[in-house]
């Protein structure tokens, strides 16, 4: 694994665990590069002196605080260090929660502890502490400059340490405009409930997260390599003039939109009753025939509808 991001200790009460920090994500990312349009050219981006317009070196940049405008408090990494020596160095254990408790709003980003010289019984220790306990150990690290709140999780043979976002980051979704809590409230029937349920129970599956890939990723790479067959490397593509529109109205049959669901998903959601699969009567009356589902066409030819019956009663 690559080199350490941070190393220091887990405080456990007098138990003083070393450990080691690793990335535990990989992003993949689409690496693209600014260009200029005109010629093709890389743009790139300079560390100037606002005061001259000349370029500054890394060698020659430190990191100042603004206390007011256009002064500033200069702070080496030392400083930053000194400030609190202990924080800079150890995940401090808090508090003991149910996993279950702390919302996924909260979660950020993770991380791999691994134990360092000499850790690793003590490691094992809190390893097996958490899952026997069935908890999670709140925190406080400092990673750079910034004091971060995380949970550490017992996953497998590994603690993961999961930064976590303080609640003043948190927005309140009360200013959102949202559905009324409960089935009454919001409009919703038993029939769309139990049909949807049944969708829900057809597409249930165990967890695999090694079938899911960036489908999006792999199709611009395949439209790069096209592009590149096809010798369109400084083509620019412009917009289509035809965008998808979206439907004129927004009044929607989700008996008949759950019904083609199950039919399309098969399984165990194929087996509702009759009763349930039968389309509620749409809810808007400028729907026409065409527009009905293929199932309730199909149960028309069937049973054959009132103006075909008169028909054949009149030849």
């Amino acid at each position: 694994m690559a080199r350490a991001l941070w190393k220091g200790a887990i405080s456990f009460g007098l138990v003083h665990i070393p450990v080691e920090m690793h990335t535990a994500v990989r992003e993949h990312d689409l690496d693209l590069s600014m260009l200029d349009k005109r010629d093709f050219s890389p743009v790139g981006f300079k560390r100037y002196n606002k005061g001259n317009g000349k370029e500054v070196s890394w060698e020659n940049i430190v990191k100042g605080y603004e206390y007011q405008d256009g002064e500033y408090v200069v702070l080496s990494e030392e400083d930053l260090r000194q400030a609190n020596v202990k924080a800079t160095q150890t995940i401090d254990i808090l508090a003991f929660v149910d996993s279950g408790e702390v919302p996924l709003i909260y979660y950020e980003t993770p991380y791999y502890l691994a134990p360092g010289r000499g850790g690793d019984k003590v490691y094992a220790l809190l390893r097996e502490t958490l899952r026997k306990a069935g908890r999670i150990a709140i925190a406080t690290v400092v990673i750079r400059v910034r004091q971060h709140l995380c949970a550490l999780v017992a996953a497998g043979d590994s603690i993961i340490m999961n930064t976590l976002r303080y609640a003043e980051e948190i927005q309140d979704a009360e200013d959102l405009k949202l559905p009324a809590s409960g089935m009454k409230a919001a409009g919703i029937s038993d029939k769309e409930l139990k049909m949807a349920l049944s969708l829900v129970e057809g597409m249930s599956e165990p967890w695999a997260p090694e079938q899911y890939r960036d489908t999006y990723r792999e199709d611009v790479l395949a439209l790069v390599k096209k592009k590149i067959k096809a010798r369109q490397t400084k083509t620019i593509t412009m917009p289509s003039k035809e965008d998808a529109k979206a439907p004129a109205g927004n009044v929607i049959d989700l008996v008949a939109l759950l019904k083609q669901s199950l039919g399309a998903k098969g399984g165990k959601a194929a087996s509702a009753k009759e009763d349930e699969e039968e389309a509620a009567p749409p809810l808007s009356p400028r729907r026409s025939r065409q527009s009905a589902p293929p199932e309730s066409r199909a149960r028309r030819a069937r049973t054959g509808s009132a103006p075909a019956e008169k028909e054949r009663r009149h030849k």
